[in-house]
């Protein structure tokens, strides 16, 4: 079994313009995010793509629509690829939370896996559901290029994950995915490779 994934991050949203933690809130896309969105669908246009799976999140699917549209394929959407619940820090800055909390921001910076944010989802639990969506996914698609998009702490998570790098080091080893580029992964039954990192589709 091989399957290549193309995973993208939705494109910008209203919060994330002001660098605020999105995380399970549903957020729109802005003017900006949603061109990503159309630039995205002219890079599938000429991309070898077989399928297309979004996390549940409205960003993520209005992103993968353009692509939808291109190529005629109806989306499949996955629980698992849905972004981390950042708790108390939903919908504010790092540097806001570090006004109110200054140890806690602290911890967060030296290890974001070890010390999440109050009320935040476990990171590891969420690398895990995100690399066994991955997974099923590859699964489902042997020897296809699949486009998956979904967002920026959870691919990192998972990219670290199936890389065999600590998840902890996520924020340091990748410091983000651009909205709406393309990171290539070729996953078998032995493991995962990535063959590109941060494309830009435009």
């Amino acid at each position: 079994m091989s399957a290549t994934l193309l995973l993208a991050r939705h494109g910008q949203t209203v919060w994330h313009a002001e660098n605020r933690y999105a995380g399970v809130s549903d957020v729109a896309l802005t003017d900006t995010g949603r061109a990503q969105a159309e630039a995205l669908g002219r890079w599938a246009a000429v991309h070898p793509v077989d399928a297309i799976w979004t996390s549940p999140l409205s960003r993520a699917i209005a992103t993968a629509e353009p692509a939808c549209r291109a190529l005629g394929l109806t989306p499949h959407r996955e629980a698992g690829l849905r972004e981390c619940d950042f708790g108390v820090v939903e919908g504010r800055t790092l540097a806001e939370f570090e006004a109110e909390d200054p140890q806690a921001a602290q911890a967060f910076r030296a290890d974001p896996v070890a010390h999440p944010f109050p009320g935040a989802e476990d990171p590891r639990a969420a690398a895990a559901r995100g690399t066994d969506a991955l997974r099923r996914i590859a699964a489902a698609h042997p020897d296809e290029r699949v486009l998956v998009v979904a967002h920026n702490t959870l691919l990192r998570l998972v990219l670290c994950s199936l890389l065999h790098i600590p998840v902890g080091e996520y924020r340091r080893v990748l410091p983000r995915l651009r909205n709406a580029a393309v990171s290539e992964i070729r996953v078998t039954e032995y493991g995962a490779a990535l063959l590109s990192l941060n494309i830009p589709c435009e």
